[in-house]
């Protein structure tokens, strides 16, 4: 069990510790107090997100704790017996290095490839992508979030310059007029969200969402749309026709802050509504109370999350509902915009610091000088040195066992979660060395050499940046079990044998002021924010900038494109401003919660209207394969499953995989409720119970994707790539079903 702090005087309960769940892109605030040989989590009401609410893999978090269930001393594969057998760090990270370096100096550093996690902290973010570019040289380097919200960045990115998940904190959405909840189930996927739908309504907002299956999130909905998976694009083709055939556009908008309307207004009316319900299946009168819904609020929101998001035109999809956001003035106003509802805990900071094949720290494209040469002196490397891009995440995956020989990996389970994940796992064990770091012994894990034991969320202090881009910091409550170290820990030790010394340190804290240095400038700034005050301010939106003294010693701005800066007379109205920057000495940026109030984060300030066309999924269904899946997550599991499957309370309500089909749909295939059904697709076949509802369309199924074994839904899952922002299909693909016999 996990050892906690010194007990309290005879009658005082212990000092709890304000920290944050583990889990989703939330982060909800908790408490923890250590109780005796546990920890117990304590309602943290000050926090804004959540106010106190967690679900129930929050509440159940410290169960992953116990070291009857995770990882408590390194792992290697004996030769003698082929099996994971106990070994010390030193021979474990010898074997690592090893390995490592043996590759790199027989094939190059192109052959060693990095696979990082969502739901590492920034400061492991940022060293595993130091480590990959400077320790080993290598371009190899994707991270697990390249399978969340990476189309939603790069429509983000052609939009508005920058991309953040929200561009306003949550607390604006029951404010506004209109949401259209596009591919999301709040209800299961971050359950203490659902409130500010709720609130949303009873300020006499409305709620539009959008999902093939009747979820508990759309049944809250004012209007559901019920499209065929993978034609979401249409729909918000047709929602734009639409709008400017009834003239409702905001002209006054479109005029003065934004360009390419000509081109994205012709693509629109391409898009009648009767094609629109052709392809879709969404009646016209829907569509029509849709668009007037929509456009006739004062203001509006688009919400999209992985539905709309996980598909070869995923970042076109996305483009297009951000293109009737600009169109109907609802963006760059206060309580308007498009957003994105990040999944994993850290997505977004995960790939704002270095883990992502084309990025440096602080959002930097890899491929721009100035940002190379930046990034390299506060790393103290010559700039020409630095690696180009790498492979995304699925074509790294996919080129283990040819082109890359080795692999480390930290915080992802693949094997789960990775489409075509029966290949992928024939691609893991094809490697020449593999070493993980996790908590658990995953299903990825299980593959690997060497086999770390690395602390977790309540052992380790470090940052996250939210859903909303609020820069966050979870504080360290009780000690590891022995034998356990943190991944700050692990990358010192590997970069030490193989070279490097200095450069990794092993405190938090000081990897968090390097990232500071080296975010400096860019657009995900940064520079400006502490762990003091993350801590007095309960969270720090970013982009913010170091406006003070040591803005000259750090090479940050004084201004962000779309933020409001603080004025020389807000920060310090008694002292006179610098005459080059205006800003007053020792000013304090006060952080971004929203975003391009003022200017978008363009060259000219103006968003961009981007030009696009519905075009169908990868894979549509034919004789052979006449039924659709789609994939997605249920409330009591998480991602891949490996922490949360191995909690009791959660297994209890969701225990494993199941088929979701329509009652027509189930009788044709002759397939009772609770009857194994086969389900097959041109990759792979998975078999699990059937669950008969009317909440889901007749020509599809769903299955969740947190298990492994013959119930892995991504045996089924498309690895055809989005050509932008690469990430894979998963949210559509053809099969047939029929009773598992």
């Amino acid at each position: 069990m996990p050892r906690t702090s010194p007990a309290p005087p005879p009658g005082q309960p212990a000092p709890t510790v304000a920290t944050h769940c583990p889990y989703c892109a939330l982060q909800c605030g908790m408490n923890l107090r250590p109780a005796g040989d546990a920890v117990e989590v304590v309602e943290r009401t000050d926090f804004p997100v959540n106010r106190g609410a967690l679900c129930g893999k929050g509440r159940t978090a410290p169960a992953v704790l116990s070291s009857r269930v995770r990882l408590t001393e390194p792992l290697i594969r004996r030769p003698a017996t082929g099996a994971l057998e106990p070994a010390t760090w030193d021979e474990a990270l010898a074997r690592i290095a090893e390995g490592l370096g043996d590759t790199r100096e027989a094939h190059g550093p192109d052959a060693v490839g990095v696979f990082g996690g969502g739901g590492l902290t920034n400061e492991k973010a940022y060293a595993l992508g130091k480590f990959a570019r400077v320790v080993l040289g290598t371009s190899q380097i994707d991270y697990n979030g390249r399978f969340c919200m990476s189309s939603a960045a790069a429509a983000h990115q052609k939009a508005f310059g920058l991309d953040r998940g929200l561009p306003f904190p949550l607390e604006d959405i029951p404010r506004t007029g209109c949401v259209i909840l596009v591919g999301s189930n709040l209800a299961e996927t971050m359950p203490p969200a659902l409130r500010y739908l709720t609130e949303l309504k009873e300020n006499g907002g409305t709620l539009i969402v959008v999902d093939p299956r009747r979820t508990r999130t759309a049944e809250q909905a004012d209007l559901h749309l019920a499209p065929r998976p993978g034609t979401d694009l249409a729909l918000a083709l047709g929602l734009l026709h639409l709008v400017v055939a009834e003239g409702s556009t905001d002209e006054e908008f479109i005029r003065e802050r934004t360009s390419g309307w000509p081109e994205a207004r012709s693509g629109a009316m391409a898009h009648w509504p009767e094609m629109v319900e052709r392809i879709t299946g969404v009646p016209v009168p829907q569509l029509r109370t849709a668009a007037r819904m929509f456009s006739d609020a004062a203001t509006g929101m688009v919400l999209t999350a992985r539905g709309p998001e996980q598909h070869s035109k995923g970042t076109d999809t996305v483009g297009a509902w951000i293109n009737l956001c600009l169109a109907t003035g609802h963006a760059g106003r206060p309580l308007s915009g498009y957003g994105c509802l990040t999944g994993q805990g850290n997505g977004q900071g995960g790939r704002e610091h270095g883990q992502k094949a084309d990025q440096l720290p602080g959002y930097r494209k890899l491929t721009d000088p100035a940002a190379r040469a930046h990034v390299a002196g506060v790393w103290g490397v010559d700039p020409d040195s630095l690696p180009g891009p790498g492979r995304s995440a699925y074509e790294l995956l996919d080129a283990l066992g040819g082109d890359i020989k080795s692999l480390l990996l930290m915080g992802s389970n693949p094997v789960v979660s990775a489409p075509r994940a029966a290949h992928i796992e024939q691609r893991l064990r094809s490697l020449d060395f593999l070493a993980v770091a996790d908590v658990v012994l995953s299903e990825t894990a299980a593959l690997a050499d060497v086999v770390l034991p690395v602390t977790q969320w309540a052992e380790e202090t470090g940052t996250t940046t939210n859903l909303e881009g609020r820069v966050l910091l979870r504080r360290k409550a009780i000690d590891p079990p022995p034998g356990v170290r943190t991944d700050l820990e692990v990358l010192h030790g590997i970069a030490g044998l193989l070279g490097h010394e200095k450069g990794f340190p092993t405190d938090a804290e000081e990897v968090f002021g390097e990232l500071r240095r080296a975010s400096a400038g860019g657009p995900a700034d940064y520079s400006g924010i502490s762990y003091r005050r993350i801590t007095d301010e309960d969270g720090v939106f970013w982009p913010c900038p170091d406006t003070g003294a040591g803005a000259a010693e750090s090479g940050a701005p004084g201004a962000v494109a779309g933020a409001a800066p603080v004025t020389a007379e807000e920060a310090a109205p008694d002292t006179p401003p610098d005459p080059a920057t205006g800003a007053a000495p020792n000013a304090v940026h006060p952080g971004t919660p929203r975003l391009f109030l003022d200017r978008f984060a363009t060259a000219d300030g103006r968003a961009r209207f981007v030009p696009v066309a519905h075009r169908p999924a990868a894979e549509e269904p034919d004789a052979d394969y006449p039924v659709l899946l789609t994939t997605g997550r249920v409330v009591a599991q998480y991602q891949s499953g490996a922490q949360t499957r191995r909690v009791a309370e959660l297994n209890a309500a969701a225990p494993g995989p199941f088929v979701e089909l329509h009652p027509r749909l189930a009788d044709r295939v002759g397939v009772a409720d609770g009857d194994p059904v086969a389900v097959v697709s041109r990759r792979g076949r998975a078999v699990a119970p059937a669950r008969i509802t009317d909440a889901i369309r007749d020509d599809t199924v769903f299955m969740p994707f947190h298990w492994p074994g013959e119930g892995r839904a991504n045996n089924l899952t498309n690895p055809a790539l989005d050509p932008t922002s690469r990430m894979p299909e998963f949210k559509v693909c053809a099969v047939r079903i029929g009773p598992a016999d």
